[in-house]
């Protein structure tokens, strides 16, 4: 079942990267970007702003969840490197990424995967089902989150409190880089064939977030310059 099915599919030369998240024009992010929120969730509020110095997607967190997410079309084999800058006031202080209660972070990125039926158990799609009626046809088959943690070391992974088909990975951590641009540079294909013991996967979707639902927590974070590159090309500005 397709994921994150949302509106347009990015593209590119195959010489260079794949732009999926370049903000320029100030106000509500542009399409084919769109919210997800979730029912009887506060939805964090999303703007195109200027923020230290360069033009983002900024993300207002108020004991709020929701993600900023848009259809992509990917060759993992031609550009598995995702690229992104993010930009936090600071991290969520009471979370906690063992626990459901935890589960809140000062910014994420997901990845969203399809996978063939065959790739799948018959009680993961009896759980996809559940989710998908529960919260919408946007539940991928199986997702990577990188995210801003608190105290975790960059590097950790661990499967979500909530199911084992979404994996965490953190990126990066604490407030010691708090309030400037950070750049990042992840290894898709590599991420995903560990978490998922080299099952198939096909990039979908790609979503932004930051929340604090869970902890009743305030913040900002902010989002620039996403993008796909092949293994020997730099990340671009």
């Amino acid at each position: 079942m397709a994921a994150f099915a949302l509106l347009l599919t990015a593209s590119a030369p195959d010489s260079g990267p794949l732009w999926v998240g370049q903000f320029s024009t100030p106000g509500a992010p542009p399409k084919p970007w769109r919210m997800v929120a979730r029912s009887g969730t506060p939805a964090t509020h999303y703007r195109v702003t200027r923020v230290a110095g360069r033009m983002a997607v900024e993300a207002t967190v108020n004991k709020s969840m929701s993600m900023l997410a848009r259809h992509v079309t990917v060759d993992l084999k031609k550009t598995p490197i995702l690229c992104w800058r993010w930009n936090v006031d600071g991290p969520v202080a009471k979370a906690d990424m063992t626990k459901k209660s935890g589960d809140d972070y000062a910014a994420r990125i997901y990845v969203g995967f399809d996978m063939p039926d065959s790739a799948l158990s018959g009680s993961t799609k009896f759980k996809l089902g559940l989710a998908r009626a529960l919260l919408g046809k946007d539940v991928p088959d199986a997702a990577l989150i990188y995210v801003w943690d608190n105290v975790h070391p960059v590097g950790t992974a661990r499967k979500s409190a909530y199911n084992d088909r979404t994996q965490l990975i953190v990126s990066e951590t604490g407030g010691g880089r708090a309030k400037s641009w950070v750049s990042e540079r992840a290894d898709i294909a590599s991420d995903f064939a560990k978490a998922f013991t080299n099952l198939p996967g096909t990039p979908v979707g790609i979503a932004l977030a930051a929340d604090g639902d869970n902890t009743h927590s305030i913040g900002r974070a902010a989002f620039s310059d996403i993008h796909f590159v092949a293994r020997n090309q730099p990340c671009r500005a």
